[in-house]
């Protein structure tokens, strides 16, 4: 299946959790879209791979950031606004995927102009379907700019 931008799909993972790491590798490995998955563990690794620096001078420009929120050094609210507030970065699309459900984070993050927010099922099925459904909606349903931050 050809996703609308016509190429392989970058994504950035910002998640410290190995098992969920691995689930969404495995998720996305399972894909019809041809994707390609970096991963960071935490808020300044983020930052650092968006803004191209020190060790991620040569990273992709990611066509869809998911952040999870309670990263270290820098947590994923840090890292959104910072996102959102970046003339080159703004665009990119910023998917919440986090374990928390608390009213006060769906709404900070929307405040912060996250583009969704999605729980954390726990369930091992489950989350890879959630996996697999927001790459099918960013990437089938959704039309994105063919250059985000470029």
């Amino acid at each position: 299946m050809e996703n609308e931008l016509g190429r392989q799909v970058e994504f950035l993972l910002a998640e410290d959790n190995p098992g969920d790491v691995r689930l969404t590798q495995e998720a996305l490995r399972e894909s019809k879209i041809r994707n390609n998955l970096n991963v960071v563990q935490d808020g300044m690794e983020a930052m650092a791979f968006l803004r191209k620096q020190g060790k991620y001078a040569e990273a992709p420009t990611p066509d869809v950031v998911l952040l999870d929120l309670n990263l270290p050094k820098k947590d994923g609210r840090e890292v959104l606004a910072e996102i959102k507030s970046d003339p080159v970065l703004k665009r990119i699309p910023v998917v919440i995927i986090t374990s928390s459900e608390a009213e006060q984070d769906i709404l900070r993050t929307y405040d912060l102009h996250a583009n969704c927010y999605v729980t954390k099922p726990v369930d091992l099925d489950q989350f890879i379907k959630v996996i697999q459904s927001i790459e099918n909606f960013w990437l089938t349903i959704v039309k994105l700019p063919s250059s985000v931050g470029d």
